[in-house]
């Protein structure tokens, strides 16, 4: 008996998954590297917008103590405590996971209907929209200027309107890849007449910036804050991150969260680097002299980064993946923007003043060589 071959599998996904732009993300990628033949070790990482100074020494400390052959606590319990006292909040209001990443997709199952909208200030973490549209939910993006630290324009129509209609409103502050501030008085004040919608405020990098302030005191029903701790703690290997919110909410989303999560190493981390914040605020510190000073040397090469509240920021290069394909052969890494739709673009993310001086010095050799 002859068999035709189906190329076709008669299992279908469904069918948001064909409709799903591929999201790009900072950091190294190692098939990349792989094909370039350079280590990953050799390579400078200005493309992820984390703590450069590495996590705390409590931190590794505490990670020789974990036993590994137990499950992990899948309610995260004394972490949870500890990010009590410290954001002086109930515990019944925090809700850890697995990075800010994984809470986006547990807001997605837990409030994201098909046909319901979903308001994004844009250009931004292109994770929102995925997660939006993959539960069948219809995005609108309000575009922010990038000329200016404070980007909104708090009584534009289009926005208003917007936010009349929507059921979430994703709102990443300090944006990325921007590192634009939106005030928090004004979203309070689009969450208290808009009281039939989410809002979602991406915190990931409110450490990096020091003129920011934080919702997390602002305890309306339709608030909810998203906090990544591995960026200012330096934990992405581990992944960890927290949303802290109104109880109902935050039980809607422990509803579709998988067990276990959050695995024993992280939780783990996560208490110890709360327990060290002096480390934290040092390397704060270290951080906003170094960018400083990168800004200024940055403009006496001829270049334009443009104003931002934290240690990263965009600068036009006229053409990025050209820009970043170059440092990248050096062994520097920069985060291309094409897929923020900002195809002139770079995002650089503030290291060490040695590791500034690297780039600093190969943007000078280039500019030499041209």
């Amino acid at each position: 008996m002859e068999h035709t071959l189906n190329t076709k599998s008669p299992i279908q996904p469904r069918p948001e998954l064909n409709q799903l732009p591929s999201v790009t993300h900072g950091a190294l990628d190692f098939g990349e590297l792989a094909k370039l033949g350079i280590a990953p070790d050799d390579v400078l990482d200005f493309s992820v917008n984390s703590n450069p100074y590495g996590p705390s020494p409590a931190v590794l400390d505490a990670l020789q103590t974990v036993p590994l052959d137990r499950y992990p606590d899948r309610e995260c319990l004394a972490l949870r405590q500890a990010l009590s006292n410290h954001l002086n909040t109930s515990t019944e209001r925090i809700l850890v996971g697995s990075g800010i990443a994984e809470l986006l997709w547990l807001i997605a199952l837990a409030y994201v209907r098909p046909g319901g909208k979903a308001l994004i200030f844009g250009p931004t973490f292109g994770e929102y929209t995925n997660v939006v549209r993959l539960m069948g939910g219809e995005v609108k993006i309000e575009e922010q200027r990038l000329e200016t630290e404070y980007a909104h324009a708090p009584n534009r129509q289009s926005i208003i309107n917007n936010l009349k209609s929507s059921r979430l409103v994703f709102i990443c502050n300090p944006n990325n890849p921007s590192g634009h501030l939106t005030p928090v008085d004004q979203i309070v004040s689009w969450a208290e007449a808009n009281p039939q919608t989410l809002f979602v405020i991406d915190e990931a990098y409110v450490a990096f910036a020091p003129k920011a302030e934080t919702a997390v005191s602002h305890q309306l029903p339709n608030l909810l804050i998203l906090r990544s701790m591995t960026k200012d703690y330096a934990l992405a290997g581990l992944r960890l991150g927290y949303a802290v919110g109104e109880p109902e909410v935050i039980n809607n989303m422990q509803k579709v969260k998988p067990p276990w999560s959050v695995n024993a190493l992280a939780q783990a981390a996560g208490i110890a680097a709360l327990s060290d914040i002096s480390y934290l605020q040092t390397c704060m510190n270290r951080l906003q002299s170094a960018n400083a000073k990168l800004i200024t040397s940055l403009t006496d090469l001829g270049y334009n980064p443009i104003p931002s509240a934290t240690h990263y920021f965009l600068m036009d290069v006229g053409n990025g993946a050209e820009f970043r394909a170059n440092l990248l052969k050096k062994g520097i890494l920069v985060r291309d923007c094409a897929s923020f739709g900002l195809p002139e673009f770079v995002r650089i993310a503030t290291r060490s003043e040695r590791d500034n001086g690297r780039l600093l010095t190969t943007l000078a050799e280039n500019a030499q060589a041209k």
